[in-house]
Parts: C-alpha cells; sequence; structure tokens
C-alpha cells in the first residue's frame, strides 16, 4: 500500500490531528509526568517523616524507608511510561493489539530463556519483604563487601571501602551478612608478651575501655561497655587477650580504632611489650666416634650449643 505523503504533509490534515490526537498525546505524557511526579513527591514525604534529628548516622526506619521508597519510584516510573508509550501508540494509529500479543509472547520466551533474570527478581522480593538489608547497610555477600547504594528488583549496588562498584544480582545472594543491622559489634584481639602481668594487662584493658566510653566525643556512639573475655590463645610469641565493643551501627570500626591506639599509648606509659615473633635454635652437635651417651652429654652442655 503506498503512502500518501501529501496528505501527511497536508496543513489542514496536520492541524487536524494536532488539535485531536496531538492534544490528547500531549495529556498523555503530562498525565505520565504528573505520576511520576506524584510518586516521587509521595515517598519522598515518607522517607522524611521516618527521619530522626540525628544526620550523621540513618536509624533502621530510615534506611527502610529510602530502600523502599527508591524501587517504589522505578517501579511506577516504568509502569507509568510503558503505559503512555502504547496510548501513544494507539493515537497514532498504530494497532497496539499485535504488539502486545508479540510483547506476551515475547515475555514467554523470555521467561524460558532468562530464568536467571526471573530468580533475581523473586530475590529482590524476598530481600525486600524480609527486610534483610537496606541502603546504608554494610553487607558482605558473593565475596564481595561494601555499602549498600542501591537496591532493585533485579540487583544490589554495593561500593567498597576503595571505592569499587560491585552490582551484584539478588539471585546470586546465598548468603549475606549484614555487619550493620540494629547494632554493630568489633571484637579486638591483644597480644602481650609471655613475660608480662595477664590480670595486670586485662585491667589496662577495662581502664582504656572505661576512659574510651566517658569520652564526650565516643560516648554516644558505644552502646555496652567494653567487655574483656579473658585469654583467647596462647600463640608461638603471644598470649592473646579478647575484648568487645557492641556500638551503634557502622560506628564499630571508628571505636576499634581509637580504641588499639589508646592501649598502645597505655601499655607505654606501664611498659608493656607487645609480642616480637622468636624461636630458640637448639644446634646439638655430637663429636665424632661419641657413643650415645656422649652425644647426650655434649647436647645437655650448655658451653657446646
Amino acid at each position: 500500500m503506498a503512502v500518501d505523503w501529501k496528505q501527511i504533509f497536508d496543513v489542514n490534515v496536520l492541524a487536524k490531528w494536532v488539535f485531536s490526537n496531538g492534544i490528547r498525546v500531549a495529556a498523555i505524557v503530562i498525565g505520565a509526568l504528573i505520576v511520576t511526579s506524584l510518586a516521587k513527591f509521595v515517598t519522598r514525604r515518607i522517607e522524611r517523616a521516618f527521619q530522626d534529628d540525628d544526620p550523621t548516622t540513618l536509624s533502621e526506619k530510615e534506611k527502610r524507608a529510602a530502600t523502599i521508597g527508591k524501587v517504589v519510584r522505578n517501579l511506577i516510573r516504568v509502569v507509568a511510561w510503558g503505559v503512555a508509550a502504547l496510548m501513544i501508540l494507539r493515537e497514532l494509529g498504530i494497532d497496539i493489539a499485535p504488539i502486545l500479543a508479540g510483547v506476551g509472547i515475547a515475555g514467554i520466551a523470555v521467561g524460558f530463556g532468562a530464568q536467571s533474570m526471573v530468580k533475581d527478581f523473586l530475590a529482590g522480593i524476598f530481600i525486600l519483604l524480609e527486610n534483610q538489608f537496606r541502603v546504608g547497610d554494610v553487607i558482605e555477600t558473593a565475596g564481595v563487601s561494601g555499602a549498600v547504594e542501591r537496591i532493585t528488583l533485579r540487583a544490589t549496588t554495593l561500593r567498597d571501602l576503595r571505592g569499587n562498584v560491585h552490582v551484584v544480582p539478588n539471585g546470586a545472594m546465598s548468603v549475606v551478612t549484614n555487619m550493620t543491622k540494629q547494632r554493630s559489634r568489633i571484637v579486638l584481639d591483644i597480644g602481650v608478651s609471655y613475660r608480662e602481668d595477664v590480670d595486670e594487662v586485662i585491667e589496662v584493658l577495662r581502664v582504656v575501655g572505661a576512659d574510651l566510653a566517658a569520652d564526650p566525643k565516643f560516648r554516644e556512639m558505644i552502646t555496652e561497655p567494653l567487655e574483656v573475655l579473658g585469654v583467647e590463645s596462647l600463640g608461638d610469641s603471644a598470649v592473646v587477650i579478647r575484648a568487645l565493643f557492641t556500638t551503634k551501627p557502622q560506628q564499630q570500626w571508628t571505636v576499634g580504632r581509637e580504641f588499639r591506639l589508646r592501649v598502645k599509648r597505655a601499655f607505654d606509659e606501664r611498659g608493656i611489650a607487645f609480642p616480637v615473633p622468636q624461636r630458640d635454635v637448639w644446634i646439638h652437635e655430637a663429636e665424632a666416634g661419641a657413643g650415645p651417651k656422649e652425644a647426650r652429654d655434649v647436647q645437655d652442655d650448655p658451653g657446646r650449643r
């Protein structure tokens, strides 16, 4: 069928189309913009309703509201513009029934060929429903770790301490370790020389922990006082004493670094030595022709080691 370009570019025809179908197309575009803007406005208001008075940290409610808000905004945006595109095609005189049928058939084919994507979407839904983690949490999963920057139904975006961005499909998260949910904990293993008095070292650690908890700069970060668990292990060169702090989410690393610094200063002031790798070497020199008893005499003689 030949296209009558003269009719298409006829001024009267174009004017008639603009004042009929064109107005409806513009209304559809404006409607989609209104829906997406309204969704953004409502979700932002809900997120702000969960904000607390502390701007430096994100509470559990703030993280969950931000996570769900982003997902809802993206979902509404996709649905709104998808429906708007179909309505615009219909206003342009294009029969959308074959398109819908083709999309349905393509969806079935993609469903069979993209099972991993379906798995990712289902996993993303359960992540949100079960509140496993939220934007702002620090997690470890699929061999990488970092702060959660974005969660979609298909993948989760992490940024590690080096600034590297990791995009992890939700279906690949068989095990997720959330290091900042509700509360955090820092485990500190302090090694000292074998010649030191363990009871004195434990007392020094408790004093340092109490001073740190009383410091106004760190007091709000610590939720429970220092707990000294005792001797954790007897290593080759060190007696390892384990202690731990319970802190607010994401504050365990700051508290741990400050505690180690203060322990180093306290040990230096009291002359408590940190372990230095050392090894005793025993050299057995048996004289030529010496029998078993003579060889033992040589080994036991300190002057001949």
